[in-house]
């Protein structure tokens, strides 16, 4: 579909030059492109009947998308609008209204359960950064031994969500546990090596 590849090469140059995160690309076109296919062309030659038609049939009878894949239509329709020059273009876009939703909070026995489970200390390492200091999973394997500052308590997580920087406090048994996992497995310039420097697992 030729006109499609012309709107993702634009939607790739926009969203890169725009500093927006690989993520965004791939969900945008991801929902673009099975919009195109589902009306055998791009969503931009689509009237305004057909994308609030396609909308309705997301948000009442198809059984895959989700509220995110939804939301990841509707900003990704109209990102296409702008950078292809038809931000003007009479489409009506609807609110997007979500229920909030009160996170799941684990008690400190599920936690000590849930940190006992993996055998290696590494894998334990892993679970704890991941709950205990709220991180994603690129930020995660981002963190490098000069980040971390068990004297302070202080991580530091560079180019997280957003391309930003920030500071997220180490509790004192996770500084006892990070502590513990370096002084064993010696790891090099990054805190979660996949291989050692000898090359072996």
């Amino acid at each position: 579909m030729p006109k499609f590849n012309e709107l993702y090469l634009k939607l790739k140059r926009n969203i890169e030059l725009s500093g927006k995160s690989e993520s965004t690309l791939t969900n945008y076109s991801r929902c673009l492109a099975t919009m195109a296919l589902h009306f055998n062309c791009s969503p931009i030659e689509l009237d305004e009947e057909q994308v609030l038609d396609y909308l309705h049939y997301l948000k009442t009878q198809s059984k895959t998308p989700s509220s995110s894949y939804f939301k990841h239509t509707v900003y990704g329709l109209r990102f296409a609008y702008r950078v292809m020059g038809v931000a003007k273009k009479n489409v009506f876009l609807s609110s997007l209204k979500f229920p909030k939703k009160l996170p799941v909070v684990l008690s400190h026995q599920e936690i000590k359960r849930l940190l006992k489970v993996p055998q290696l200390l590494k894998h334990r390492i892993i679970l704890a950064m991941l709950y205990g200091c709220g991180l994603r999973r690129f930020e995660l394997l981002n963190i490098k031994l000069q980040d971390i500052d068990l004297d302070r308590k202080m991580l530091h997580i560079c180019e997280g969500k957003g391309r930003k920087d920030r500071y997220v406090p180490l509790g004192e048994h996770l500084v006892r546990g990070l502590k513990t996992y370096i002084d064993a497995e010696y790891p090099y310039r990054w805190l979660l090596n996949g291989k050692s420097k000898d090359g072996e697992l």
